[in-house]
């Protein structure tokens, strides 16, 4: 689905990425993790060309990831992305911020688009709240939404860059609870988290992003039960209460 071949990335002097190479399959749950300022998030945000890459190459579901418009517009029907922040849209209510994009990038006619919304607002557990506006929800229930936004333009994979890490401890599980769900559906995911549970839990494999580096790539399993890599110990050890 998602190919990487020796990808370099630079913020001024500072080499964030380094030659990474990697793949990632069709309805494969991918976890990436490892410290702040690892190169994690920067890794994440190129699929989809909100950053941008110095060398290599990128193609996702067999669209080159590069600056040609055309191309951009492809990709970005195709891979749906959920952020720290919610980026809901204050002035339209959650419906209207879930069909905003289909409407508009897929010329949906509207009551298309408001019952598949509807669907997707029942999946998330938000569908009695389709007419409030955001600052009317708490935390939690915002993340649902910007979730229900992206799964809205039907995208082949998604991104989620710590999905979970502006919200208040009580109202991550129901975040998680949501990512569970699609992930037993079979939708393709890479998830940035520092939640170690869903990690175990639903990963498929974890990659261990360290100095702009892959350090390590394995099962769950193999990766918190056998760790046997200082580096990662340490790591595990700051992070893992």
């Amino acid at each position: 689905m998602i190919t990487v071949e020796r990808v370099n990335k630079h913020f001024g002097p500072h080499h964030v990425l380094r030659d990474v190479t990697t793949h990632f399959n069709a309805g494969e749950v991918t976890v990436i993790i490892g410290a702040s300022g690892s190169g994690k998030s920067t890794l994440l945000r190129m699929l989809n060309r909100l950053e941008t890459y110095d060398s290599g190459r990128i193609v996702v579901d067999g669209i080159e990831v590069n600056d040609d418009a055309k191309q951009l517009d492809k990709l970005r029907a195709e891979v749906g992305m959920v952020f720290q922040q919610f980026n809901l849209f204050p002035h339209l209510s959650v419906l209207e911020n879930v069909t905003l994009a289909p409407r508009r990038v897929r010329k949906m006619k509207r009551e298309e688009a408001d019952a598949k919304a509807m669907e997707l607002l029942d999946r998330v557990g938000l569908k009695a709240h389709a007419h409030k506006h955001p600052f009317a929800l708490s935390g939690g229930q915002q993340q649902r939404v910007a979730i229900a936004r992206s799964l809205a333009m039907q995208p082949r994979v998604m991104l989620f860059d710590e999905p979970t890490s502006a919200l208040d401890p009580e109202m991550v599980k129901e975040v998680l609870d949501v990512m569970k769900q699609l992930a037993k559906s079979g939708m393709t995911m890479l998830v940035v988290t520092h939640e170690m549970g869903f990690a175990r839990e639903v990963g498929d494999r974890i990659l261990f992003v360290d100095k702009g580096c892959i350090a390590y790539d394995a099962p769950p399993a193999q990766f918190f039960d056998a760790q046997d890599n200082p580096r990662i110990r340490a790591f595990l050890g700051q992070i893992v209460h």
